[in-house]
């Protein structure tokens, strides 16, 4: 009751100053409040985590084009027999050749090398969808440690307020006559240590909000919510069974292992030499007559046959192969936990509860009975920890269901709010 009539007079207290601001022709500050999470979610597009995911894959992408790239040719033009000895002092006998090689790759390296990109751009694309899932995942948490932290400072106003009923009572009845000073003293002292958890409290906050702000990718710091997170969560959650190998992460290892299999084949490819052909033309100045002239040149494998490359190719396969494995593993894994975890936060979430009632009797009739002189100010006081222990173990309760709602979410590939990541 007590706190319910402090929520009631903050409130009023503030529609007076704001009715006041107006009246007056001020305007007030307007706040920078952070939309609903699904909206903002959305308009993060710009953040810059989400920036630096979408450039890997617009990167990615880039280099798959690059792929289809044949060789480009060469040309050439030389000059022979001038500028030497007689009769060779001029350009009379001068041999000038304009000359086109073009590389012909051989073995199938380009289509290799094209299915190296295209598998390189879905390895990108799935690491784009985690990492954007571990940023919604990351959001959601730092809007719900901003709303965490206004609903810490009520609970801390509370408080103080029963704090200061408290020592109100104790003063009364040290001033009756029926009780000794030391027992204001300590209601006195316990005011104090409310009154600086409130600080504490309203530093968490401004830090809280700071990183949802940072996070948001938003230069000016939000100061509230536009609707809260965490009462949609309190009913009970319908997740179904979680197909580990449609997870993020096992998606990832799947095309990380099929880029690396397309690159073993391109680096065997890479071993068959290249043909280039070679067309020109010749100019004869002392027969003053034009020649074609043509040919082909092909390396001789003797040294190197990118046996280095083909061998790393190949071990990059076996690592890619064995995280992919342990990918499957951990994903199962974390669903399992997860599931139990979101069971359990349910039951913690209604044990809170109760406890919260019981501690708010606890608390009204131990008040009755020190205002009434049928108790010592220590049973008052120990009733009230034990209600403001209460209300932190309700709150916590709901951090943990919110933190393990979030998991199955990132999991089926959701936002918390629902919204399908691809």
């Amino acid at each position: 009751m007590t706190a319910l009539h402090g929520w009631t007079s903050r409130v009023a207290v503030s529609g007076m100053v704001l009715a006041t601001c107006l009246l007056a022709g001020v305007a007030p500050v307007r706040a920078q409040i952070a939309p609903p999470f699904a909206q903002l979610f959305q308009d993060t597009e710009n953040a810059p985590r989400q920036v630096e995911l979408q450039a890997e894959t617009d990167r990615a992408a880039g280099l798959a084009r690059q792929a289809r790239a044949r060789p480009n040719p060469t040309v050439s033009l030389m000059t022979e027999n001038v500028a030497g000895e007689r009769p060779y002092d001029g350009f009379g006998r001068s041999e000038n050749t304009f000359q086109i090689n073009q590389p012909i790759e051989l073995g199938g390296k380009r289509s290799a090398r094209i299915a190296a990109g295209e598998a390189g751009l879905e390895a990108a694309q799935a690491k784009t969808r985690d990492g954007r899932l571990a940023f919604a995942y990351d959001l959601a948490r730092a809007y719900a440690a901003a709303e965490i932290a206004d609903r810490r400072i009520d609970l801390a106003q509370d408080e103080v307020e029963e704090a200061e009923a408290d020592l109100n009572a104790a003063r009364a009845l040290v001033q009756a006559g029926k009780e000794a000073r030391l027992r204001s003293l300590q209601a006195e002292t316990e005011a104090n240590a409310m009154r600086a958890m409130l600080d504490t409290a309203k530093a968490d906050r401004v830090s809280a909000y700071a990183r949802l702000s940072a996070l948001s990718g938003q230069p000016t710091v939000f100061t509230g919510l536009a609707a809260p997170l965490l009462p949609s969560l309190e009913g009970k959650a319908g997740y179904g069974p979680i197909d580990p190998q449609h997870s993020a992460p096992f998606l990832v290892a799947t095309a990380d292992r099929e880029a690396a299999m397309h690159r073993v084949a391109m680096a065997k490819r890479q071993s068959v030499p290249d043909l280039t052909v070679s067309v020109g033309l010749r100019r004869l100045e002392i027969d003053n007559a034009n020649a074609l002239i043509a040919g082909i040149s092909l390396p001789f494998p003797l040294f190197d046959r990118n046996r280095g490359n083909i061998d790393a190719a190949q071990a990059e396969l076996r690592g890619a192969e064995a995280r992919k494995a342990g990918a499957l593993l951990e994903t199962e894994a974390e669903i399992s936990a997860s599931l139990a975890l979101n069971e359990a936060a349910d039951a913690r979430a209604a044990a809170a509860d109760r406890t919260l009632r019981t501690a708010q009797e606890s608390y009204r009739l131990a008040r009755i009975a020190y205002e009434a002189g049928k108790s010592p100010l220590i049973e008052l006081l120990a009733a009230r920890h034990g209600l403001g222990a209460a209300r932190g173990v309700v709150l916590d309760a709901a951090a943990a269901r919110f933190d393990a709602r979030a998991r199955l979410a990132r999991l089926s590939g959701r936002t918390i709010t629902g919204e399908e990541i691809r």
